[in-house]
């Protein structure tokens, strides 16, 4: 298990788990980011990422994306 942020652009990942208080957790789980759903890293730079999750594209900094395992 590794954060998302270390993701390569192109490859597909599983959500393994969503770490934060309660309420970070329901934010980033109202964002589609939940266990066991896939997402496609589309880029990843300095200020952040840029990942497709359920047909969306949804930009994300670089401290959510840390929260986010895969």
């Amino acid at each position: 298990m590794m954060p998302l942020i270390f993701g390569e652009p192109g490859k597909t990942y599983f959500i393994k788990k969503v770490s934060g208080n309660d309420s970070l957790r329901r934010r980033i789980e109202d964002m589609g980011f939940s266990c066991e759903r896939p997402v496609t890293v589309v880029s990843n730079n300095c200020a952040g990422m840029i990942v497709r999750i359920k047909d969306t594209r949804v930009a994300v900094s670089r401290e959510l994306a840390g929260r986010i395992m895969i």
